[in-house]
C-alpha cells in the first residue's frame, strides 16, 4: 500500500474517531475550508465549511447531535492521482445503546494541500439495511483494521 493511501486511510479513521470523541477541531482538520458536503440526511448541498458549521451549530444547539457507539469506514478503497485522491467506503454507524448498524455509502474527494490530504468534497448516501443487520467487520485497505 502506498504511503499516500495509508495517510488518507489514517486521516479518515482519525476524522471519525474525532467525531465520536466530540472533537470538532480535530474532525475539521481533515476538511478543506471550501469543502462541499452532500449527504442525503442534510438540508441541500452545503457548499463550504461555513455552511457546514452553521448546520452543525443549529443541530447541536437543539440537542440533535448523533450519539453513537461506533462510527467507522469499512470496505475502504483509495485511489491517488498526483495531488488528487478518491476514497470510497461504507460508513457504519451504531447509535448509542443499539445493536443495529446504519450504513452510508461515501465518496470523499481529497486534495494534497501543504503536504496534508484534505477532503474537498464529501458525498454520502444512506443505505437501507434490514433491522438487526450485523455491524460488519472494521476494515482498512489491505485488510482488517
Amino acid at each position: 500500500m502506498s504511503q499516500d493511501v495509508e495517510r488518507i486511510a489514517d486521516g479518515i479513521a482519525d476524522m471519525y474517531d474525532a467525531f465520536l470523541a466530540g472533537d470538532r477541531d480535530r474532525f475539521d482538520s481533515h476538511l478543506h475550508p471550501e469543502v462541499t458536503t452532500w449527504e442525503t440526511h442534510l438540508p441541500g448541498p452545503l457548499r463550504s465549511r461555513a455552511e457546514l458549521d452553521a448546520y452543525r451549530d443549529g443541530r447541536d444547539a437543539s440537542g440533535q447531535r448523533p450519539r453513537l457507539d461506533r462510527l467507522d469506514a469499512t470496505d475502504l478503497r483509495v485511489d491517488v492521482w498526483n495531488d488528487t485522491a478518491a476514497a470510497r467506503y461504507v460508513l457504519v454507524a451504531v447509535p448509542a445503546g443499539s445493536r443495529d448498524a446504519e450504513q452510508t455509502r461515501v465518496t470523499d474527494v481529497l486534495r494534497r494541500d501543504g503536504g496534508r490530504w484534505l477532503i474537498v468534497h464529501h458525498h454520502a448516501e444512506r443505505v437501507a439495511t434490514p433491522a438487526g443487520a450485523p455491524a460488519g467487520p472494521r476494515t482498512r485497505p489491505g485488510g482488517p483494521a
